[in-house]
């Protein structure tokens, strides 16, 4: 029996007949892998039990590497508290008290329990009865030192963390791309494969506008992203598919700007089975970050470009006022673009029809207060208008933006092909790695060289894969403008814009170039759609469509019902028709004329029918005055224009009306005649071509 320990005799004999338990904890997992000889000490505790006469003993080490501060949960604590309850605990073993509990409501609780069940607390300096007002006092005094110590041993690291961190050398592992230096601080990745796919992946979301375009060009290129072997150290990369979680981790990360950040989420804390937790981390804003130090180290992108990167992911997520999503496709040009005038809002697409048609709607405020939504308009004839809006503002840059666009398709190809070397360079060094390992392993140890030439035969089939790939971006044709085809490119605009090739999503995004947003309302006197276009370089035009359904819509122009109610009576639908083609004039819907359309206009404004135009009647059409003359419409034309045969016309354009009576007249059979004999002339003075003989 060791010294120190009591003797026998100062515990009872039914406590003794119970069973002892030793409770063993370490507060992290560090200190079960390094702090051996505290394990130890913990465990030979089993030995004193013994010694104080404790035949049953029990070990309880469930809580290895769990902390005591109540935030987390302890099984085998509660098994400790279950077997007082039960009342077969005689006595806890602990090295020291703080082993137990370092928050005040476990540990009263388990004084009073030892107290219930007359169980003993034992440690290097003693026995204790939590019964007795001293030991009771004593224990108490010693859980609340434990439970202040740990909260200044917190404060103490915290502090000293943020201490080095607002200094900036506070060391965490850095993202992908970056590396700690022992002298220099924070350096770029030396490998140049790591550094030009993290370009080109903030290159190709400036370009797209969304990070899931971006992760769908960087998988239809191959393009692979680095990723740690073990999922947690950066010693070494295996290079595999991107995925979406990188490429937004790649751009919402502050490092990448140069910005050394800390602080920037808090934990909220949730009491959970009367124990608190961790709910969730919330993320803070940038103005309540601990440490904001900007031009910390040298950044892929700048702190301007981080900031717009933000602005854009935030309304392709949530589509906040004052932001315009990225365009998606769809069958609705203006999606994502169209804000409500009435109350800022974002403006909804909803598509109705087999053909789906696209309608816009406010429905805001009907969705979350109940009230009547703001407006809803078709978006066939605004979609057209804007379109049109698009194509004039482009026209006169047309050959610029073609340089462009060129330009950066040229720069795409040396992007793919740059990617495409530096993997091809890498896939050769691993296969020379490869090879030097085959070559250096013992030729009798067949298990070993076996898989060893494995490995080196399919590092060899992905160099012969790469070099392939890369001769197919070689023999990619060149991006070189055609002057002949520059000319004419501002005549093929609207060709190219209707072009089967040309998808939605292309022209949402030239949309996206130009327009900033598009504030929009209904005229509700006029029946109108009313688009405000707010462009980019600040300048605003309004458009007005007119809205289907409304009474605008519907409504004949003035001009064409003059015309019908003039020709009605002496000419044929199909001829009142014709001459509204030709004056360029359409119907309410946009549309070419027929009979049957004039026919139903007539109907609906009162126009009695058409007399018929015959041989009865004292007109005659040109057609029919040229059949009655035996010439052609060519000739009565000539005639009218001479002014020989009268003929007269309703409105310009409309066709020539001719009296019957007027085709009898001398002057117009005379100039028939004349019109039909041959062109001589029977002038002395002229000379003949042939002689006499």
């Amino acid at each position: 029996m060791r010294p120190d320990l009591p003797a026998p005799s100062a515990l009872p004999a039914t406590l003794l007949r119970r069973k002892a338990v030793v409770y063993v904890r370490q507060s992290t997992q560090s200190q079960v892998v390094t702090s051996l000889e505290s394990q130890r000490r913990q465990y030979d505790l089993v030995e004193t039990a013994r010694a104080y006469g404790f035949h049953d003993v029990e070990v309880i080490d469930d809580d290895l590497g769990v902390t005591a501060s109540g935030a987390a949960a302890r099984p085998g604590f509660d098994k400790l508290v279950t077997g007082l309850c039960s009342g077969a605990v005689g006595a806890v073993f602990c090295l020291e008290v703080s082993r137990l509990a370092r928050n005040g409501r476990d540990w009263h609780h388990m004084l009073e329990l030892c107290g219930l069940a007359e169980a003993r607390v034992i440690d290097h300096d003693g026995v204790y009865d939590p019964r007795h007002p001293n030991d009771r006092l004593l224990l108490g005094m010693k859980g609340s030192i434990s439970e202040f110590e740990l909260g200044v041993l917190r404060m103490r690291m915290l502090e000293a963390a943020r201490a080095k961190a607002r200094r900036g050398e506070l060391r965490h592992t850095p993202p992908i791309g970056y590396l700690w230096d022992h002298q220099v601080g924070v350096i770029l990745d030396p490998d140049l494969r790591v550094q030009e796919v993290i370009r080109l992946t903030f290159r190709k979301f400036r370009e797209l506008g969304s990070a899931r375009q971006t992760l769908l060009w960087l998988a239809q290129e191959q393009v692979h992203f680095p990723r740690p072997s073990d999922s947690v150290t950066l010693t070494s990369f295996e290079w595999r598919a991107v995925r979406y979680t990188q490429v937004i981790k790649l751009l919402k990360n502050p490092f990448y700007a140069g910005v050394y950040a800390y602080g920037k989420t808090s934990n909220k804390i949730e009491a959970h089975n009367g124990r608190g937790r961790v709910a969730r981390k919330r993320q803070k804003p940038i103005e309540e970050w601990d440490v904001f130090l900007k031009d910390h180290h040298e950044g892929y992108i700048s702190w301007e470009d981080y900031e717009c990167n933000q602005s854009q992911l935030a309304r392709n997520a949530f589509g906040q006022k004052g932001g315009v999503k990225s365009g998606r496709g769809g069958d609705a040009l203006l999606a994502g673009l169209v804000c409500c005038g009435r109350c800022g809002r974002r403006v909804r697409v909803a598509y109705r029809g087999g053909r789906s048609t696209p309608v816009y709607r406010c429905q805001s405020s009907n969705l979350q207060f109940g009230t009547v939504r703001c407006m809803a308009f078709g978006g066939v004839g605004p979609d057209r208008l804007v379109a049109q809006a698009i194509l004039e503002a482009v026209s006169p840059l047309a050959v610029e933006a073609a340089i462009t666009t060129v330009a950066q398709m040229t720069k795409a190809q040396e992007d793919r092909r740059a990617m495409v070397e530096l993997e091809l360079q890498q896939a050769r060094y691993e296969a020379s790695l490869a090879e030097r390992r085959y070559a250096a392993c013992d030729p009798e140890n067949r298990l070993i060289a076996a898989q060893l030439e494995r490995r080196w035969e399919e590092a060899l089939q992905r160099v012969r894969d790469l070099e392939h790939r890369l001769d197919e971006v070689i023999a990619e044709p060149d991006c070189q403008p055609d002057p002949a085809c520059l000319e004419g490119l501002v005549r093929d605009l609207e060709s190219a814009w209707t072009a089967p090739q040309t998808t939605m999503r292309i022209r949402q995004r030239l949309l996206r170039t130009l327009i900033e947003d598009i504030v929009a309302d209904v005229d509700d006197e006029t029946g109108e759609v009313v688009l405000v276009i707010r462009w980019k370089g600040g300048r605003h035009t309004e458009l007005r469509s007119p809205r289907p359904g409304s009474t605008t819509r519907m409504r004949t122009s003035a001009e064409a019902l003059a015309v019908i109610r003039e020709m009605t009576g002496s000419w044929t639908d199909e001829a009142i028709a014709a001459s509204l083609n030709r004056m360029g004039m359409r119907t309410a819907l946009g549309k070419t004329w027929t009979a049957a359309r004039v026919g139903s206009i007539r109907t609906a404004n009162n126009i009695p029918g058409a007399r018929s135009v015959g041989k009865e009647t004292p007109y005659r059409t040109m057609t029919q005055a040229a059949r009655a003359l035996g010439v052609t419409n060519h000739v009565i034309r000539r005639l009218i224009r001479d002014e020989i045969l009268p003929a007269k016309q309703v409105v310009p354009g409309a066709p020539y009306q001719i009296r019957a009576d007027d085709l009898d007249l001398d002057t117009v059979r005379q100039a028939i005649r004349g019109a039909k004999a041959p062109c001589r002339d029977d002038s002395p003075n002229q000379m003949s071509m042939f002689s006499d003989t």
